[in-house]
């Protein structure tokens, strides 16, 4: 098994609740990582017919036969399931008795809600970060051929073509889920939408613009929108916001947890067709603010994470609070810095009246040099685990 990041943290909640969730994207690895990490538990998988009726038709009896714990796999299969484990582990509260994993975002932690509160921990383990991914020996190693290729592990343990793997992807586990979900009736609809999603990352979420071109109502994108965000195909960036200044963006923007999903959707057949894509410095900006988004989750820490943009369009791609300083990075494709990059961060930094020694200006690019510019600092794309994105 490739070491993830997050496994520390597992271990580390373990110690602390009698119960650890982890959630995430169906196929990100989460009973690799659990069965791995926890190799002495006992291993059920509620996806399994004969075990899910186990556990539906009589839950006592099921939980009794892992008095001493278990990992859970699939477990918002049987939501019932979870007020049953509330009453075990408040009758022996051992910690790290019980590992649960789940793809289902929302009506898991509508459960975990209801029966579980205070009694479990819970971390989101996404796609492979990029530092992660490099324990492949198929790993990519240019910036387009990793946009594309994506960081699902099971395109490079199977090592299976990113264009199949995605394909299939879409078809099963996403359609599926989307179905238990939200009883979509017309398939072909919802992908035409999937596709006009992966085309506007990065700007801000025009609900009636989207439906108008789907051929829905508002309404519906709404309820589409936030069964992706929960599926942990979508993420939601919200805008910086502060009770003094009146004139910023209300509107959050959307992004992909992963560009492999994001260039099939866009119909980007191979690596090379990055190089002039139209999308290209979005996808990129994608992909910076994902393996940003991914370092925090993996060591248990939230999102906070905001975008800044005014009403007179000055705008800067990440707002970040990291040890008392406020992090402000702007991204760009080019492998070329130059000087006209770092002008937004200038001026954010003074609309925001932050003064120096607590902000931290830094360009993400596409080149491969490591570079300080006065109070600047350019980070090539390959080099951003270097920078630390929690503390």
């Amino acid at each position: 098994m490739v070491p993830r990041t997050l496994q520390a943290k597992l271990q580390e909640l373990t110690e602390a609740f009698p119960i650890v969730t982890v959630t995430g994207p169906r196929q990100a690895g989460k009973t690799t990582l659990c069965r791995s990490a926890f190799a002495e538990k006992d291993y059920v998988n509620l996806e399994l017919p004969d075990q899910r009726h186990y556990a539906e038709s009589d839950p006592r009896d099921f939980l009794e036969q892992y008095a001493d714990g278990a990992i859970i796999d699939e477990v918002q299969r049987v939501p019932e399931l979870l007020s049953y484990l509330q009453v075990a582990v408040d009758e022996d509260p051992s910690p790290g008795r019980f590992i649960l994993t789940g793809s289902a975002n929302f009506a898991l932690l509508e459960s975990i809600s209801q029966s579980l509160a205070g009694r479990t921990g819970i971390l989101n383990l996404l796609p492979l970060e990029w530092q992660e991914l490099q324990a492949f020996p198929n790993a990519p190693q240019g910036l387009f051929e990793t946009l594309w290729s994506g960081s699902y592990p099971a395109v490079y343990d199977r090592k299976a073509p990113p264009l199949d793997w995605y394909g299939g992807y879409v078809a099963t586990y996403l359609e599926r889920d989307v179905r238990q979900m939200l009883n979509v009736g017309n398939l072909p609809t919802f992908q035409t939408f999937l596709e006009l999603s992966a085309g506007r990352i990065g700007q801000l979420i025009n609900l009636t613009n989207l439906g108008s071109d789907c051929g829905v109502t508002h309404n519906t994108i709404r309820s589409w929108i936030a069964v992706l965000e929960t599926s942990f195909i979508l993420w939601k960036l919200r805008p910086y916001h502060s009770s003094d200044r009146k004139r910023l963006v209300k509107t959050p923007k959307f992004y992909f947890f992963d560009t492999g999903l994001l260039c099939y959707l866009l119909g980007i057949r191979n690596p090379r067709q990055l190089h002039s894509h139209p999308l290209r410095g979005a996808i990129f900006e994608n992909w910076v603010l994902s393996e940003i988004l991914k370092a925090r989750l993996h060591q248990g820490w939230q999102r906070g994470l905001y975008f800044y943009r005014d009403s007179k369009g000055l705008e800067i791609d990440l707002i970040l609070e990291r040890s008392g300083r406020k992090v402000l990075l702007e991204v760009k494709s080019g492998k070329t810095v130059a000087s006209d990059f770092f002008e937004n961060l200038s001026e954010v930094q003074a609309a925001l009246e932050i003064p120096s020694r607590h902000c931290l200006k830094v360009l993400a690019y596409g080149g491969d040099e490591k570079q300080k510019r006065g109070e600047f600092q350019a980070c090539p794309w390959n080099r951003l685990a270097d920078l630390d994105w929690t503390g």
